[in-house]
This record gives structure tokens, sequence and C-alpha cells, in this order.
């Protein structure tokens, strides 16, 4: 079984065990049988790291429950290889080639040279930063839970925000689906969370690079890439989010200028992969409403914890318009040509992400009775495994849940993969070569 295979499938079947346990009445907070669709849902949503949910995390789960719902969100960030490596560790078991390149497809790498060693500083650095977030935010936790329960707090929201899932246990039973918004104030749970985030959405050949060369000078082109675009879409987020809602009473209207500037970075950043807010999403004006939907479906970098089609991608794609205008015939970018390939992964994704999304849309418009954009928030949220709601997927039918759930597998599996799993069978070089020829465009 190739390595994109074993990936869907892995994926699939760790949604499936992990809704079979949820089902439990042991995983309910009342003892009762969860239904099926629901526990399927929480099961994907965690999986794949989006943060989605049609009941409250806090309200509706038992503490057994929230636990599998952790460690579903630890093997979704990770990747379930990753996660097997650690028993081979322990127990001291090689781990074969195939193993080595299925690792390596889990983490968006071409080959499993060095896979060992880059998974062995990915699982230490996890849960060094990890840990070092749980301390932070229980500092801030225990005064206001207590101690056993404020520890409880900062380890989840820890694991959430790094590997981008977005599950919180905020809610009450009078507001279920609270998120960060009570903490909306506090730098240091948003510092926190927004730290854990960035890092989750790097990637993690991307810390390995820069932890190797120290140097950007001597970085690779794709680590290069990623730390550009993710600093550029910070930024656009965050000038986006205070030029558009600076006067909203709903959202920042609300914070006088510090915390203006906080909730407007707190934003840029989780909107763009992880599915925490400190504002009411559903008041968002529309150009806020409607780049939020971009940087959804731009989403985190490859071979990260986060979804969407990469930043990578979107990268990419500026770059070749970029040659285009100028009337160059390659594109490069810090010195190096971008191979071809490249650039038709990245135009592939874009078309397959979008009309992926703009069908996922229609179909739940055509389901359910809210207006189209609320619809299409949703579809890009789960798309692009970040997990933001206008308070619509809690309401939603049966049929626009499964809608969603293949969506979130989608995205955190990844359109390509799934690609190259269902339909490339046999890799094989071309027996014939066309010539060239020029078609118009535009």
């Amino acid at each position: 079984m190739r390595a994109p295979t074993v990936l869907a499938v892995g994926f699939a079947l760790t949604i499936l065990v992990g809704a079979l346990v949820l089902m439990l009445p042991v995983s309910a907070a009342d003892g009762q049988i969860t239904p099926f669709l629901d526990a399927l849902f929480t099961a994907a949503s965690a999986s794949c790291v989006t943060g989605l949910v049609t009941v409250s995390t806090a309200v509706h789960w038992s503490v057994f429950g929230k636990c599998v719902i952790l460690l579903l969100i630890q093997i979704g960030g990770l990747g379930f290889m990753s996660v097997a490596a650690i028993a081979s560790f322990v127990l001291r078991r090689t781990i074969t080639l195939h193993e080595r390149m299925v690792m390596s497809a889990g983490l968006n790498l071409s080959d499993g040279g060095g896979i060992v060693r880059l998974t062995r500083r990915v699982l230490f650095g996890t849960f060094i930063i990890e840990g070092t977030g749980a301390v932070l935010l229980s500092c801030r936790f225990v005064p206001h839970y207590g101690f056993p329960k404020g520890i409880t707090m900062g380890v989840f929201h820890a694991v959430s925000a790094f590997c981008n899932a977005g599950f919180d246990l905020m809610g009450t039973p009078d507001d279920p689906f609270q998120s960060l918004i009570g903490w909306a104030e506090d730098p240091l749970v948003n510092i926190t969370v927004m730290a854990l985030i960035v890092l989750g959405g790097l990637g993690f050949f991307v810390w390995s690079d820069v932890w190797d060369k120290h140097s950007f000078r001597r970085l690779s082109l794709h680590t290069k890439i990623v730390l550009t675009a993710t600093a550029g879409l910070l930024l656009f987020g965050f000038g986006w989010t205070l030029l558009f809602e600076w006067s909203n009473p709903a959202t920042l209207g609300a914070f006088d200028t510090p915390h203006k500037l906080l909730a407007a970075a707190f934003e840029s950043v989780t909107l763009r992969t992880a599915g925490f807010n400190t504002i009411d999403l559903g008041a968002l004006t529309g150009p806020s409403q409607a780049v939020s939907c971009l940087l959804m479906f731009i989403g985190g970098s490859p071979g990260s914890t986060a979804g969407g089609i990469k930043t990578v991608t979107a990268a990419v794609l500026v770059l070749t318009a970029i040659s285009a205008f100028c009337g160059r015939t390659t594109v490069s970018a810090f010195g190096r040509t971008i191979a071809p390939r490249s650039i038709m992964n990245a135009v592939t994704l874009l078309m397959a992400g979008g009309v992926l999304c703009l069908v996922g849309a229609c179909a739940i418009a055509g389901i359910e009775d809210a207006p189209f954009h609320q619809c299409l928030f949703e579809a890009v949220s789960a798309f692009g495994t970040v997990g933001v709601s206008m308070g619509l997927t809690p309401t939603l039918a049966a049929a626009s849940r499964v809608i969603l759930i293949v969506m979130m597998y989608m995205g955190r599996v990844g359109v390509l993969t799934l690609g190259v799993a269902v339909f490339m069978r046999r890799r094989e070089p071309p027996r014939l070569k066309y010539p060239d020829a020029d078609v118009f465009i535009g």
C-alpha cells in the first residue's frame, strides 16, 4: 500500500475508532449514549485538528470523553505515524523503509532521508513547547479555576493551540460556545495561545531547518518562503481587522486601544489555522468576513498541524502571477528557480480547494435556511481545518454535518494526497512527449 493511501486510510480509521469510543456512555457527562453523528463529527474535528463542534466540548463530554478528544487532537496534530513512532522508539524496534516513507508523506517531505532524526526532533520539540505553554496558561487558569481544574485547562488548551485544533473547555450550560471571549483582555493567555498557534502552523521541517542553520541566508528556499509568507499574512490580517473593525461596537469597538491591538492580532493568528476567538465572529463586517475566508482558505504551512492550501502554495501562486506580469518565463524566489512541478501542484491545490469549498457551501446553503455567506464561512473553516464558526454548525442538519466532516477530512489529509491515493496506480515516465503549442490566455 502506497504512503498516500496509508495516510488516507489511517486518518479515516482514527476518526472511526474515535467516534465509536465517544459514543460510549462513559464519554458523556450525563452517562448517555451520544448519537453517532455527533460523535463522528467531534472525532473528525479533533483528528483533523479543526475545532468545529455540534455539542459543547466543556458541557457535553465527561472527563474521559475530553481525554479521548485530547488524544485525537494530539494524534491529528502530529500525524498517526509520528505517534506510532513513539512506540517504536520505546520498544527499540527498527522502523522499516515503508514506515519511513509513510512518515515522510505525513510530514510533506519528498523522501525518507533523515526522517527518524526529524521525527525525534518533532516529538521532543512538541512536548517541550506544549509543556511550556501549559505552564504559562496554568499560571493564569489556576488562580481562576483552582489547582486541579486550572492545570487541566492549561494542558488542554496548550495542546489544542499548538495542534491548531481550536477546541476549548470554556463553555457553560448558559453559554456553551464562548471560546476565549472571556479572556480577550488577558495578555498572557492571548500571547501564549498565539505563540503556540504560530509555532504549530510553521511546519516541522521549518523548525529543524532553523535549528540547524541559525541564519536566514543559509535556510532552505522552503523555510524562507514559509517564514516570509507567514509574517506577511499575519501583518495583512492584523491591519485589515483593525481597519474594518476598529469602530465596530460588536467586535473591537468595545475595547480600549491596547486591547483592540491585542484582539486584532489574535484574530489574525487564529483565523488562519486555529479556531479560537476572542470576539464575536458573527458580528464581523462584510470585508472582514471576506478576508477571514481568504485567510482560512490559505491556512498554515506544509508539514504542520494546520490545513488549507498552505502558505507556500499561496506564495508560489503570487510569485507566478508577478513573473507573468513581468514577462518572465520562470518563477524564482530568493535566488532559486521554483520547479514547474511545484507550480503545477500549487495551481491544482487552488482549483481543487476552491471548487471543494464552493460546492460544499452551495450544498449546505441548499439544505439549510441560512445566508450563503454563513454557509461559505463554515465550509471554508472546515476545509482549512480552522474551526471558527459564525454559530451555524451546531444547528446544521445531518446532511450538512456530513458535508463538513468530508471537508475537514479532505482539508487535513490534503486533496493532493487523496488524489494520488485514489487515482495514481503506478508512477511511470510518460511514453510520449507532444510538441509545445501556445494557446491564447486572457
